[in-house]
């Protein structure tokens, strides 16, 4: 006798081995995720599939096909394996085991399954869809490699802090601002407190110093720190005396507040301690504009005059700009600028204009410097002063300056020819001046010269054969 049950997702078809009653097709069906029966050879006879268990879909088309198709390879020898200990077995106990499906190439998924001899020799399997915990283990052990990239970036990031800090020659501490204890400090800074860096870890810093109590030194620190003067504290060493001077500066680290003290030795560097203080304040405060570069004419550093000419309201509009930016012909001025003082390692005057965003045009002299560390250019330093007012006086009749040569030129001119033939061949060797510097300072870029000489291209090569620049023959 053969029962037969369509349900939603599932379809069981059953032989007489079962019992013919209407309640255990029910009952197998809802017993298990998955339930199959098996012939002899192992063919599936009949499936159920517990229409709870939505995502193994309809699989009806797996009855009357071999089991171990629907199999991956690494499940299917397992699967034929404990199917010949469970024939041999005759304790009547089921069999448990976990194997991988595949269906169509694309859709896999594990079931654990456990298995029921019959009487006729065949196979019920009852299984329970295990790709929930699958899908939860996955997401475990990609959590658990993330984790362990994690860390060893951490360990790594922290390696290079621990080189950094330990080869710096400035002795450096880092200071816990609560509780007022040292986190990590240098052997410099651990030289200059006369003990080793090991024994510091940890301790108060206070109780390195004469006189000073946790909270008071923490007062003073956090005082210097908010001081826009940069002002430091002096203290009293207690295990050797030295006069030293704490430059403090918080920062931020993982939502948590650090500072990082530099420690000065006032008998040792007094005089250049006192001269790089100077030049600080020479930079801060020069009515000259003063501007720091990388290789790449990229703004680093700009002192206040320069933010002035400019229109910028703080450093941070100007940080990590290109210089270029800043003048009237951009790259071109700028190369012309890098590479004068690449030649000579200074460039002691260029005139330009600057301009600003909001359009503010500015008449300026620019002298610059390549500056170096070790054997590699590290960038260039530039001074622009603001000769606005001079050019404004030069304009108002202000005398020019001729070169005795050029004044005798002319003046054996006078008399030989007309004045209207005078002044055009004055002009004429003045155009050629012009034209002549302008090729220099370009190195012979003629795109750059015509740019910077305010002329098209086709007028530049018209002048540049005029005066013999190129000859007739020569293209672009």
């Amino acid at each position: 006798m053969v029962l037969t049950r369509q349900g939603e997702n599932s379809a069981w078809l059953r032989t007489g081995n079962f019992p013919d009653t209407s309640v255990l097709p029910d009952l197998i069906e809802h017993a298990a995720d998955i339930t199959l029966s098996l012939d002899t050879d192992l063919t599936i006879l009949a499936i159920a599939v517990n229409p709870a268990a939505g995502s193994l879909g309809c699989l009806d088309h797996w009855a009357g096909r071999p089991f171990a198709g629907f199999l991956a390879d690494e499940s299917r020898q397992k699967f034929q394996d404990r199917i010949a200990v469970l024939r041999e077995d005759t304790s009547g106990l089921p069999a448990r085991m976990e194997l991988n499906h595949v269906d169509n190439a694309t859709w896999d998924f594990p079931v654990a399954y456990s298995v029921h001899k019959l009487p006729d020799g065949g196979f019920l399997l009852l299984g329970r869809d295990m790709q929930a915990i699958a899908e939860l283990q996955r997401s475990l052990v990609s959590e658990q490699l993330a984790r362990e990239r994690d860390y060893q970036k951490l360990r790594a990031e922290e390696a290079y802090f621990r080189v950094v800090l330990d080869t710096s020659e400035t002795p450096l501490v880092l200071i816990d601002p609560k509780q007022g204890r040292i986190r990590e400090l240098n052997g410099a800074a651990s030289t200059l407190l006369g003990t080793l860096a090991q024994s510091l870890s940890g301790t108060v810093f206070a109780q390195c110093f004469e006189g000073r109590r946790r909270e008071e030194l923490g007062d003073a620190l956090q005082a210097a720190a908010a001081s826009e003067a940069g002002r430091g504290v002096a203290v009293i060493c207690r295990r050797n005396g030295r006069s030293l001077t704490l430059f403090p500066r918080y920062f931020r680290a993982a939502s948590e507040l650090v500072i990082i003290c530099r420690i000065i030795d006032d008998e040792a560097g007094g005089e250049e301690d006192a001269a790089t203080w100077f030049m600080g304040e020479l930079f801060a405060k020069s009515t000259d504009a003063i501007v720091m570069t990388d290789t790449k004419g990229v703004i680093r550093e700009a002192n206040e005059a320069f933010l002035i000419m400019v229109d910028a309201a703080q450093l941070r509009n100007v940080r990590d700009r290109p210089f270029a930016d800043f003048l009237t012909r951009g790259a071109i001025d700028l190369k012309l600028i890098c590479e004068a003082a690449d030649q000579d390692t200074r460039l002691r005057s260029y005139g330009t204009n600057m301009i600003s965003p909001v359009g503010t045009r500015t008449t300026v002299d620019i002298s610059a410097v390549r500056l170096r560390q070790g054997s590699g250019v590290q960038g260039y330093g530039m001074i622009i002063r603001d000769v606005t007012r001079r050019e404004a006086l030069d304009a108002e009749g202000g005398p020019v300056v001729i070169s005795e040569d050029a004044m005798k030129h002319m003046m054996d001119l006078v008399g030989t020819t007309s004045l209207k033939e005078l002044v055009s061949a004055t002009s004429d060797v003045v155009e050629k001046m012009c034209i002549e510097t302008a090729l220099q300072l370009t190195g012979n870029n003629r795109v750059a010269t015509a740019e910077m000489l305010g002329l098209s291209r086709q007028s530049l090569y018209v002048k540049l054969r005029k005066h013999g620049f190129i000859e007739e023959s020569d293209s672009d």
